[in-house]
């Protein structure tokens, strides 16, 4: 039995409906040792039955059996894996992949053996040695000469160690000197016990084998045998595998990076939409951050303020309803914040029985779950302060409670028993304009007009000692910087018979995490079925305006994303030109045994490395930017505007992965489909 069997193969060509035989029922035998040559005319079907021969042609009518083996046509993989484990390619046009270099030519065969890497480099080393090539390895196919390349075309058909050769018109492009270097060369590898099959039109190459098959008009009309087979040795060959994922991401990088230029300026354009989108992400995560802080330096973050629950009307005195709810909301807004600050705008002594906490109130919030505490807020209005013959007004003087904080203290520390904090600029720069520093440590008298237990107008009094001094620019206005000790203000109350009712409370939360829940919880209190509290707390004023942020950063990400929809079209424009300027190249690598999956992966990848490599860039320029944009906010506050976040890195690099293999689908997936008959043929 013969290695290689060819029986009755006809193929025929279509125009329309009409048929052009090409292959009019042949039949061939084939041994290894063989140098055959099949000869005849252009046009003759010699390319046409190799192509049947190289398991590149599955549309024929006949057998193909190999070793005994009848070849499955209808299934790929099967003949995907004969050209990788049986077959060689050696073409007129030499077929070299321009973007590899000549070792890299030789290695791609090599790729889908079972040698390791360091092998697979001496045996292509070897074989350019063996075709007086080796000081050319690191060139590149533009690089050399036809002669050189059809010997680099040699060395790439013998790498994978493959039983047969198939050369078609090997000699066709060459002078005379370098066709006999080249018959040498096949005549070799047929000595090596290898079956060598050779496409010419040419009496004198056809002469060099060792059988002459004449082909004509589609049949075989004469088969000669010029000298006998060379002897077979059965020598251990290389295993083939498939190939490597890793293989395909290398090739990928070989041609960006022979083509540079070109993807640098793609990734460019891809990166500058990826670094919008980074940054404007990173200057909310600055801008949340910074209210965050502002509001948590100004309030006890953990501090929940309460204050009576006040039922709106349904109806004005005008009978407007519309209006009397409008009314209470923005009432209902103003109680809201002023419970921020822990004040309330009514003294002590005149708020109402309706709006003050019994010891049964504060007992009940006391035992709401995760309150660590309850603090009682005492507050006086309109109280005149004096130091050396100068006045100002304080407009509300509270007492130190749970939801204030030392942040808001520029100076000094916060006031222990006989000891006040006072505002800067409305207090103590009025009470010693040049010296105002010097007040801490002096001793300031405070009065203020109230009703007393009997409800007549009485003067509160009390001296206090500076401890520290507020900054009423850090706060906006959203709190009272002016504090006493409960001790201080509640005694001058009891001195003067002035009732010291707690018009609100403040509750301090055992966690920051717990802060939401504890106000939900207050909110719902109820005392004879009735609900009983308001329960504010700064977390969700901070949410409030973080939600606008995060709105307006979601609206500047989105408008930066429709750059990214560009960036998109042009990573498909690119993949598609590529898959066009590529087309031989696609060709070759099916003929030697890539599948059409490694195809697929070998473009996907390419979009991948666009991909990775944006994202890389956005990150170093969005990074270089932040530094940038921080520095020259420096001026306006000392805090980082811009925060970019490993998050946000991680979201950039995933978006610039999304984009390139969303590009690539449609161009990698025309790449697997074209046939490889036709891919060989483009130009």
């Amino acid at each position: 039995m013969s290695y290689l069997e060819l029986r009755d193969i006809h193929k025929s060509y279509y125009l329309g409906k009409e048929e052009f035989p090409v292959l009019k029922g042949i039949d061939l035998n084939f041994d290894l040792g063989e140098f055959v040559s099949i000869l005849g005319e252009s046009g003759g079907g010699k390319s046409t039955l190799m192509n049947i021969i190289g398991g590149l042609d599955r549309q024929f009518q006949g057998s193909v059996t190999v070793d005994g083996k009848r070849l499955n046509h209808s299934d790929e993989k099967a003949l995907d894996h004969y050209r990788r484990d049986t077959i060689g390619y050696i073409y007129q046009a030499y077929n070299l992949i321009g973007h590899l270099t000549v070792m890299d030519n030789v290695l791609i065969p090599l790729d889908m053996t079972t040698l390791s890497k360091a092998e697979q480099k001496k045996r292509a080393a070897e074989l350019l040695d063996r075709v007086g090539l080796k000081d050319q390895a690191h060139k590149y196919p533009n690089q050399l000469s036809g002669g050189q390349k059809q010997r680099v075309a040699i060395a790439r058909a013998l790498a994978s160690d493959p039983k047969v050769i198939i050369a078609d018109e090997p000699t066709g492009a060459l002078d005379s000197e370098n066709t006999k270097e080249v018959l040498e060369i096949l005549d070799g590898i047929a000595q090596e016990g290898r079956l060598v099959i050779t496409v010419t039109h040419s009496q004198s190459v056809a002469d060099a084998g060792t059988r002459i098959v004449h082909l004509a008009d589609g049949k075989i009309d004469k088969d000669t045998k010029l000298r006998d087979p060379y002897a077979v040795t059965d020598t251990p060959r290389l295993k083939s595998r498939l190939l490597p994922a890793s293989v395909s991401y290398t090739t990928a990088f070989k041609h960006f990076k022979f083509n540079f230029w070109r993807n640098s300026l793609i990734v460019l354009g891809t990166a500058v939409g990826l670094f919008a989108v980074m940054l404007f992400s990173g200057l909310g995560n600055g801008i949340s951050g910074y209210i965050n802080k502002q509001v948590n330096d100004l309030v006890n973050p953990t501090a929940v303020s309460i204050s009576r629950y006040q039922k709106t009307s349904t109806a004005s005195s005008s009978g407007s309803s519309k209006q009397a709810k409008q009314q209470a909301a923005m009432q209902q807004q103003q109680s809201s914040m002023s419970s921020m600050s822990g004040s309330s705008s009514t003294s002590a002594t005149t708020t109402s029985a309706k709006s003050t906490f019994s010891n049964k109130q504060l007992t009940q919030l006391s035992n709401v779950k995760h309150v660590s505490g309850v603090s009682k807020v005492y507050t006086a209005s309109s109280v005149t302060s004096k130091y050396n013959g100068k006045s100002a007004t304080i407009s509300t003087l509270e007492n130190w409670n749970a939801s204030a904080t030392s942040n808001t203290i520029k100076y000094g520390h916060k006031p222990k028993t006989g000891e006040i904090v006072i505002d800067k600029d409305s207090v103590a720069k009025k009470l010693s304009k040049n010296h105002w520093k010097n007040l801490i440590g002096k001793t300031i008298t405070l009065s203020y007009k109230t009703t007393n237990k009997n409800n007549k107008p009485v003067t509160v009094k009390l001296t206090a000692k500076v401890s520290g001094i507020s900054n009423t620019s850090n706060t906006g206005g959203m709190v009272s910087d002016n504090y006493v000790s409960t001790k201080t203000l509640t005694n001058a109350m009891n001195k003067a018979n002035v009732n010291a009712k707690v018009a609100s409370a403040v509750v301090k939360v055992d966690k920051i995490g717990n802060v939401n829940g504890v106000t939900s919880k207050i909110n719902k209190l109820k005392l004879n079925n009735k609900r009983q509290y308001t329960a504010t707390s700064v977390n969700s004023i901070i949410s409030k305006i973080q939600t606008y942020v995060k709105l307006a950063t979601n609206i500047l990400s989105a408008i930066a994303a429709i750059s990214l929809v560009v960036s998109a079209l042009m990573i498909i424009v690119t993949m598609y030109m590529s898959v066009s300027a590529r087309t031989k190249e696609i060709g070759i690598l099916r003929a030697l045994g890539e599948s059409k999956r490694d195809i697929r992966r070998l473009f996907i990848s390419e979009s991948l490395i666009i991909g990775v490599l944006s994202a890389a860039f956005a990150t170093v320029i969005a990074l270089l930017g932040e530094v940038t944009v921080n520095h020259l906010l420096a001026a306006i506050a000392n805090y980082a505007f811009v925060q970019i976040t490993v998050g946000n890195v991680v979201t950039v690099f995933v978006i610039g992965v999304v984009i390139s293999l969303v590009a690539a689908f449609l161009p990698a997936r025309r790449a697997a489909k074209l046939n490889p008959i036709d891919a060989l043929a483009a130009d």
